[in-house]
């Protein structure tokens, strides 16, 4: 009795879950269908989901009216250091908030959960002020550390998770067998934290790849402009778009955090699974 009960409850589920993945698929597939449209088609009073006629004009024109190359490498080299750089500074300050708990750890902890409530427009000014001072306005080094101040608390709420999960167990059998600190953070915890230290710097980047708010403010040159600003040139007067070129041009630039994710999910579970097996 019970197992007929469940089939229409877990076929309930499924659906469920399929209605979502639609909603979420929904804007991506349309901008795809968009990107290979030919203009007749994008005027069209009855749209259709595949286009009749596909072209890749839009691209074409895209990489004619804007420099996407240049603005998709200061994106990539601004994510990269964003995220490399917060975590590096995240992990060690993780491991100290997860195994020497305190008052100033708890207080830390506390702080990293409220600051996350804090809006764009709040920041921006002291932080450009700050650039400012330091000769980093319109380069990507200044947008860079304001990328790192605005990912690394949730970047080390996340780590801490993880070193949590790390049973210190396994640290104290190294130390009674004679290992050093050192060695057994490079040898025992380091490998159990990669899954983590890798969807932290996966979390880093797509937030840096895809931020438009602080670029826009700190870059004044277009040689420095990064591919989220670019993609606002395709965009005329009062709200007419070049809406072509800016379905292809907004393809492409979601694109590398899509295959970086599908790339590293993989790791990620594999890297998990490791560290459960014992050797």
């Amino acid at each position: 009795m019970s197992t007929r009960t469940s089939k229409p409850v877990r076929a309930g589920q499924y659906a469920a879950l399929l209605c979502y993945l639609v909603f979420l698929a929904f804007p991506f597939l349309w901008l795809i269908s968009t990107a290979f449209k030919p203009a007749p088609e994008l005027g069209s009073l009855h749209p259709t989901w595949i286009p009749e006629h596909p072209t890749l004009d839009n691209f074409r024109q895209a990489f004619d009216e804007q420099p996407l190359l240049r603005a998709a490498a200061n994106s990539l080299i601004a994510a990269l250091g964003a995220g490399v750089i917060a975590v590096l500074i995240a992990t060690p300050m993780a491991y100290v908030m997860a195994r020497r708990r305190s008052r100033l750890t708890t207080a830390a902890t506390g702080w990293v959960v409220v600051s996350q409530a804090f809006p764009f427009v709040l920041l921006i000014i002291p932080l450009f002020l700050v650039l400012k001072h330091l000769h980093l306005i319109n380069t990507l080094w200044g947008l860079i550390m304001v990328y790192v101040v605005w990912a690394l608390p949730f970047a080390l709420w996340m780590l801490v998770g993880y070193v949590r999960a790390v049973p210190p167990e396994l640290e104290e059998a190294a130390a009674v067998d004679g290992a050093g600190r050192l060695r057994t953070l490079v040898s025992v915890t380091a490998p159990l934290l990669a899954p983590g230290i890798v969807a932290t710097a996966l979390f880093a980047f797509i937030t840096a790849w895809n931020e438009f708010f602080f670029a826009l403010v700190l870059l004044k040159t277009p040689e420095k402009q990064t591919l989220p600003v670019v993609l606002t040139h395709f965009l005329g007067a009062e709200g007419a778009s070049d809406l072509g070129p800016l379905a292809a041009a907004a393809f492409l630039a979601t694109l590398p955090s899509l295959v970086l994710f599908a790339v590293i999910q993989r790791r990620i579970t594999g890297g998990m699974l490791a560290g459960a097996v014992k050797s």
